[in-house]
């Protein structure tokens, strides 16, 4: 049985069904200008056939890949001089998100298969409701400044670090709000400067997740993982391009859904 289960596993992660797989999620991500690792999870899960610790492993490697990419593809947009410029706040969050990926990277190991699976389910809510709700928060200025904004970046990014380890994802979706609204930068800025934060903050949960057995499953399916990059770099590009053609309105709830369908199969996943 469980040979049937391995070959059936081979023939889903074919070369084709790897690109296709990684450019649809990468237009879906491309489409609200992230990177689509919320939605690549549940598909390594569910169509892919990896275990629940092996994808968000894969997911990570993946992610790596597609936001290394993206910090040089946006420089003509924001330069890597304004960015750096902001050096104050990437530590400030910096010095919370690498302690949360240690700390979450270490806890999806220990953590039983099934209770990954769920644990993986109410995040890709959390990240539905995120969608629907804080997508779209405009630059304001800072809700907090002085110490009090330090020890809130701290928090939120060591909380940060540790969902976007447990799930294989840069955390886009939870780090551009909080850019916004605890530092009052705009959406543009607020961009580029969660893919400076992502980087390191995923190296450290990547690191983490090497000292774990299941780290094998990157040697067994390297190619998968650079031809589905691959796929998710291009439809990246591609979903950015249609970016405005269909009305937020309907796109957000749409994702959301999607996201909350998927979150119901991993949830029933054994």
């Amino acid at each position: 049985m469980s040979l049937e289960i391995e070959v059936s596993a081979e023939k889903s992660r074919s070369a084709p069904r790897a690109v296709g797989g990684g450019a649809l999620i990468g237009i879906l991500g491309g489409l609200i200008g992230l990177g689509g690792a919320e939605f690549r999870l549940p598909l390594l899960i569910g169509v892919f056939g990896f275990g629940a610790l092996e994808a968000v492993i894969v997911n990570k490697a993946m992610s790596l890949i597609v936001v290394a990419t993206a910090l040089p593809f946006r420089a003509r947009s924001v330069p890597l001089g304004e960015i750096a410029s902001h050096w104050p706040i990437i530590l400030n969050l910096l010095a919370g998100s690498l302690f949360g990926a240690w700390f979450g990277a270490g806890w999806a190991t220990r953590l039983a298969s099934r209770t990954l699976f769920r644990t993986i389910a109410v995040m890709l809510v959390m990240i539905a409701a995120i969608l629907l709700l804080g997508h779209d928060v405009v630059s304001t200025e800072a809700i907090l400044t002085g110490a009090s904004q330090m020890v809130a970046g701290v928090i939120a990014g060591f909380a940060i670090g540790v969902a976007a380890a447990l799930m294989g994802v840069a955390g886009g979706e939870l780090l551009i709000p909080t850019l916004i609204l605890l530092f009052g930068a705009d959406i543009k800025l607020a961009g580029s400067l969660s893919l400076a934060i992502s980087l390191p903050t995923m190296l450290v949960g990547f690191a983490r997740y090497s000292q774990d057995q299941a780290f094998a499953v990157l040697r067994g399916n390297g190619r998968f993982v650079l031809l589905m990059a691959v796929g998710s770099i291009i439809g990246s590009f591609v979903g950015g391009q249609l970016l405005g053609l269909i009305p937020t309105s309907i796109l957000l709830p749409a994702l959301a859904l999607i996201l909350v369908l998927s979150a119901i199969k991993v949830w029933r996943h054994e």
